[in-house]
Parts: C-alpha cells; structure tokens; sequence
C-alpha cells in the first residue's frame, strides 16, 4: 500500500512555503500578478512572463482593519480582501506589481477602486449573460487585459506563448479533474477536508510542474490503494455536495462539521473546486476567443440567467451518487443567497435535501454548524 497520509503531509507542508517562493522569484526578476476570481484568464498572465497569485481573502483576521474603510454590513471575502491590502498581511499582494479584479459583484468593484490606491488594479468588465454579444465583449476585454500587461510588464505576448499556455492550463485542469473523480467511487477514497487540502497546494504550485506531479502521484495512490482494498472512508457516511461561495480557510469550520458527523463531502461545486475546471479551453479556437468562450461559461452566480449552475449541479448529484447538497452563504452575498431558492428546487428533483448554511468568517458559530450538520446528516437515514 501507498503511504498517501505522507504525501497529504507534504503537501500541508507546502502551503506556507509559497510566500518565500514568490518572494525568490521576485528576487530572480519575475513579475507578480495578483488574481482574486475564478474568471481571470491565468494563460494571459502567464503568456507575459509573470506569475498569477491567488491572493488572501478568507481570513477573518484583516476584516476589523478592511471595516475602517468599508461598510460593516458587506461580504466578509470583500472585508478581508481589502483588508489584507490595507494592513499588507498578505505577503502575495506585498510582492505583486499589478493586481487584476473584476465586476462580478458590486461591492467587488467598488473595493476595487480602494484597492488601487495601494496596488495599480486592473479591473475587467465581466458580461454578465453568456451569448454571442456578450463573448464577444469578454474577448475584447481579454485582449484589453493582455494589452495592459504588455504595456505595465514591458513585454510582449506572442500567439505561440498564448496557445503554450492554455495547453499547460488545460492539462492543470485535467489533473485536477481526475482526481475530483475519484469521489465518484463508493465510499470515496479520501475526504473533503483533504479535498480541499489538495485545493490550496494547487494554488501555491503556481504552475510548476512538481506541484502538478504530487498531484498525479495522489490520484494514482489514492487509486492504486483503492483497488488493492483500502478504504479510508466509510460507506456508512452520507455523501455530500458543498455548493455556493468561495470556500477557504475560515470557512473550514462547515467541512469539519459535516465530516465530523457523519458525512463526508465528495465535491465542491464552488469557484475553488469543481466550477472552473471541469469544462476545457478549446484548444483548436483562436485563442483569445477560446478563452472567451471558457471563461464566460464559467456559471458564477454574478451570471443571469444562471441555468448553467444548476445543471452543474444536478450533474454532480448524480455523478457522485449524492445524499444531500449543502449550499454555502456568506452573509450578505446576495446573488448565492437569492440563488439558493433555486439550488434547492433542483436538489428537490434529484430526490435529495439541501440545507442553506449562511455564516461569515468568523468562528464562533462552530457549535452551531455542528448541531446543524449533525441533525441534516441524520435527516438523511444514517
């Protein structure tokens, strides 16, 4: 048997080594490039020559400091991204020379415009209905976005760099997508909270391939062990599909308190997980239009109509063999919360329950969330 607990290891040794990282290559001379939304197109950044960031935003820790400048009553992602900005507790928005946002929300941009004041920001236009006039305005503004970078980066981005990219990204995507996969299997071969585990080690690989192998060496581990007898999940946990807003650190607290009674999660719809990676960039399209044809069909809340998402949805709770869905909220995000209405109808017609779990970053509704969970999973027959 493979030591997969050693490599979960590995990896959670990794996550605070990415700082010194970008640090060194700062310090070889590579540009920063900081992203906060699952829409930036990372080939583009990365077709220029600079590293794309994924940068702090789940922490309740800078929230006080983002409140200063921000009302008290918005989004805690918006507070604390700003905030991070603010008190430069963030060490990827220390070392980046450009940060790119974008329209998905109100607030975001709004922010956006604080933000600049402390790093040059960015900001993209996001259409917010997928059709052909809407396609292409995104890859007006992708061309925008690459325009921008070779003017503030002093470079230039070749078609060659451009299509060498989206092929690498979509290979990202691919590893990923597999290993996603393996929670199909009854009972899955690991949990959610290592799901998500292997979630953050992506973001700080920041596209080397090492970070991508250790990726593939756990899918095959993961598989090989699998098929050999282990089972280090068991088949009496209800199976559970987390939906709605961007998961991270603080937000942890509602996988422990599924997983810790008596689910287990086997996929994340959400921006971090399953959402942004399962459809491909088409490789055989001109590439800016390619990309604006992927990165537009990404079904964000922000998006409306947003049909997309609930057939996403209804495909994973079939695929993954689902008991129920959580559907996750931060407070005062109101694009998911007025979409949980409809996230509950479609968990309705595949014959499963939904709960709505609304939270913010803070910890001090962990009792609560456990009693929740505890009582949903039990709803569910365990």
């Amino acid at each position: 048997m493979h030591d997969v607990e050693k490599i979960f290891e590995k990896m959670s040794a990794a996550l605070p080594e990415g700082p010194v990282r970008i640090k060194e290559a700062v310090e070889a001379g590579r540009k920063v490039v900081g992203c906060y939304c699952a829409f930036t197109p990372y080939e583009v950044i990365r077709a220029a020559g600079a590293i794309p960031v994924s940068l702090c935003s789940t922490s309740e820790k800078p929230i006080a400091a983002g409140e200063e400048h921000l009302p008290r009553n918005l989004c805690p992602l918006i507070k604390a991204s700003y905030g991070f900005g603010l008190t430069d507790t963030c060490p990827y928005f220390h070392f980046c020379d450009l940060v790119i946002g974008e329209t998905t929300c109100d607030g975001k941009k709004k922010m956006y415009e604080l933000l600049d004041r402390l790093r040059p920001t960015y900001v993209m236009q996001l259409p917010q209905i997928v059709s052909e006039e809407a396609v292409e305005s995104w890859r007006h503004e992708i061309k925008l976005l690459a325009r921008h970078l070779e003017e503030t980066l002093g470079t230039a981005i070749t078609e060659e760099a451009l299509r060498r990219e989206i092929r690498w990204r979509n290979e990202e995507r691919k590893v990923m997508n597999e290993l996603y996969e393996l929670s199909r299997l009854c009972p899955p071969p690991l949990s959610g909270r290592e799901l998500h585990l292997v979630n953050e080690f992506f973001k700080v690989g920041f596209g080397e391939e090492a970070y991508l192998n250790k990726v593939r060496e756990l899918t095959r581990c993961l598989r090989e062990n699998y098929e050999a007898g282990q089972r280090r999940v068991s088949d009496e946990k209800r199976r559970i599909i987390v939906t709605g807003c961007p998961t991270g650190k603080s937000v942890e607290k509602v996988f422990h308190a599924i997983e810790e009674n008596g689910g287990v999660i086997v996929a994340f719809e959400n921006c971090g997980g399953v959402k942004p990676s399962y459809e491909l960039v088409d490789e055989a399209l001109p590439p800016y239009e390619a990309l604006a044809h992927k990165y537009l069909g990404i079904p964000c809340s922000c998006m409306s109509p947003n049909g997309k998402r609930l057939k996403l949805l209804e495909d994973l709770v079939a695929e993954y063999e689902a008991d129920g869905v959580v559907d996750l909220i931060l407070q005062a995000c109101h694009t998911y919360a007025v979409e949980s209405f409809l996230v509950h109808e479609t968990a309705r017609a595949s014959g499963i329950p939904c709960i709505t779990v609304e939270t913010d970053y803070y910890q001090g509704d962990v009792e609560q969330l456990s009693t929740r969970m505890g009582a949903f999973v039990e709803m569910m027959g365990i």
